[in-house]
């Protein structure tokens, strides 16, 4: 597949799994056990179906995706951090919703693109356009925006909003990570072992928080497998394989399209009012995501000639 062809494929991979994931914020509110736990079934109900994925594109395709264990200490090392980033992403993030208002979770978590831009800098020697940083900047404003009429910045939501910045900090971590692991892996064998991992990590912080194990009803394990299936399995693994064909940086501001989509859905779905204000950020954060991809092109940062 020609270059340009390849990115612009990969960003609408990108843009479906974003709007896929905005649906998580639905399924967390609905579900009937404890935030740590429903992070617990998000990603261990989604492992099996992507581990029998992962099975049957070996088989199918042996000669490009016959590597699906980790080979090596560098593989092993990788896989570990992607899935300790996850979850510590869920984790602080479902416990921010508890401590400050969605809108203040929402909007802080976004933070990420600042993290990744210079993570991907710094480690791995990403440097964008000034017009890539321009759009940035335009769609975090967007956010703002979007999220402006909900905002309760005070001492009552300060811990809440500690937990959503810190959820942004591993939500970068975990792009960054997780980008790198699809460079040796195919996205359902990246997205298998991350998500093992992932509830691995998770399950004794759920265990020692003392919450319910298990929904009550049938429509409380239908909001987790829907969690699992649908945000999980299906929107992180757009994301993922995007990030192969990406910069990391470009990739972590289109995904604040993500509040835009949760908005939508909350309109529709749970019926919040959505006011100008909020169509006005939604718009200005697809301008940014618009000028950010038309100054995507990565430049490397000079190498030193030898002395």
């Amino acid at each position: 597949m020609p270059a340009v062809t390849s990115h612009r494929t990969a960003f609408l991979v990108l843009l479906c799994g974003a709007l896929t994931i905005a649906l998580s914020p639905i399924f967390v509110r609905l579900s009937e056990i404890g935030p740590t736990m429903t992070a617990f079934w998000r990603v261990f109900l989604a492992t099996g179906p992507l581990w029998l994925l992962a099975a049957v594109e070996r088989r199918r395709r042996p000669g490009t995706t016959s590597r699906i264990l980790p080979h090596t200490r560098s593989d092993v090392i990788l896989v570990a951090l992607t899935g300790f980033f996850f979850a510590g992403d869920l984790v602080f993030w479902h416990w921010a919703i508890r401590f400050t208002s969605v809108a203040n979770s929402t909007l802080f978590a976004n933070f990420q693109p600042i993290f990744v831009s210079l993570g991907a800098w710094v480690l791995f020697g990403e440097r964008m356009t000034r017009g890539f940083y321009l759009g940035g900047a335009l769609a975090l404003a967007g956010a703002v925006i979007l999220l402006g009429d909900s905002l309760t910045i005070g001492g009552d939501t300060l811990f809440g909003d500690a937990l959503a910045i810190i959820t942004a900090v591993f939500y970068g971590a975990y792009i960054l990570a997780i980008g790198r692991l699809r460079h040796r892996f195919s996205t359902l064998t990246t997205m298998a072992w991350s998500s093992l991992v992932t509830a691995a990590f998770i399950l004794p912080v759920a265990l020692a928080a003392g919450e319910s194990l298990f929904p009550a009803t049938l429509d409380g394990w239908l909001v987790l497998l829907g969690l699992a299936l649908i945000a999980h399995a299906g929107g992180q693994s757009m994301i993922a394989f995007s990030l192969a064909h990406l910069p990391a940086a470009f990739s972590s501001v289109s995904l604040l399209v993500q509040p835009v989509a949760a908005a939508v859905f909350a309109w529709v779905l749970l019926r919040e009012p959505l006011g100008p204000l909020q169509i006005l950020g939604g718009i200005v954060v697809l301008c940014g995501i618009a000028l950010a991809r038309r100054a995507s092109q990565v430049r490397p940062l000079p190498v030193p000639e030898p002395q």
